[in-house]
C-alpha cells in the first residue's frame, strides 16, 4: 500500500507540474479535509454504512472558457459494518488512496461549480478487530476474515458540486464503484461468489492557496 501510494503521489506531482506550466496564472493548490459516508451495495448479506475521513491535495486550473480541470489526490479511511449470525455488527475499515481528474463547470466564478469525471482508487486490505475474525456473516457460510482481501483497484465515476469563497470552499460529491469489491475474495480458495459495489458520499472543506 505504501509503494502504491508513493506512485500515486509521483503521478499527481507530475500532472500538477504540467498544469502549472500551462496555466501558471490560474492554478490554485487546494488542501482538503472532510468525511465520507461509505455504503457497500450487495444482495449477499446485510451491510450498514458508516462515517470515515478524507484528506488530500488538488490542483485547479483553467482549461477552456468557463471550464476548469481539477487534479486531485485523496487519502481516506472508509468504514462499514456487516451483520453476523448473532445479529451483531462487524465493523470494517478500508484504507485507500484515490487519484481523480475532474472537469469543472464554473457557474459563478470562484463561488460555484459542478464537477464530474473519473477516479481510480487503490485499496489496502479490510481491517477488523481480531475478536470478530471468526464470526459468521449472517445469511452466508463466510467468516468475517474471509472478506479482508478486497479488490486492490476500483474505478469510480464522480459527480459533485463545489461552493464557497475564492480561498475557502466546500465540496460534496458522490461516486459509485464500477468494479466488484469482492472479486479477489471470489478468486480465493473459499470458493465464494459474492458481489458488492461501493457507493461513497464525500463532504470536504477545501482551502485554496
Amino acid at each position: 500500500m505504501k509503494k502504491i501510494s508513493f506512485i500515486i503521489i509521483l503521478a499527481f506531482s507530475a500532472s500538477s507540474s504540467f498544469a502549472q506550466h500551462r496555466y501558471r496564472d490560474a492554478n490554485r493548490i487546494g488542501i482538503s479535509v472532510g468525511t465520507n459516508y461509505f455504503n457497500l451495495l450487495t444482495a449477499d448479506f446485510e451491510t450498514n454504512p458508516e462515517l470515515g475521513w478524507n484528506a488530500g491535495l488538488s490542483m485547479r486550473g483553467n482549461f477552456y472558457n468557463n471550464w476548469d480541470l481539477v487534479y486531485a489526490m485523496q487519502f481516506s479511511e472508509q468504514k462499514f459494518s456487516v451483520t453476523n449470525s448473532n445479529l451483531e455488527p462487524i465493523s470494517y475499515k478500508l484504507a485507500n488512496a484515490q487519484l481523480s481528474l475532474l472537469a469543472s463547470c464554473k457557474v459563478v466564478e470562484n463561488h460555484l461549480s459542478f464537477e464530474f469525471g473519473p477516479a481510480v482508487q487503490v485499496n489496502g486490505k479490510l481491517g477488523l478487530n481480531a475478536s470478530d475474525e471468526n464470526d459468521i456473516i449472517k445469511g452466508t457460510t463466510l467468516l468475517a476474515k474471509d472478506l479482508k482481501s478486497v479488490s486492490n483497484i476500483n474505478v469510480y465515476p464522480v459527480v459533485g458540486v463545489t461552493f464557497g469563497l475564492r480561498h475557502f470552499r466546500a465540496n460534496i460529491s458522490y461516486q459509485y464503484g464500477l468494479l466488484n469489491t469482492f472479486s479477489n475474495v471470489n478468486k480465493s480458495s473459499i470458493g465464494a461468489q459474492i458481489k458488492g459495489n461501493a457507493g461513497i458520499l464525500n463532504g470536504n472543506f477545501i482551502i485554496y492557496l
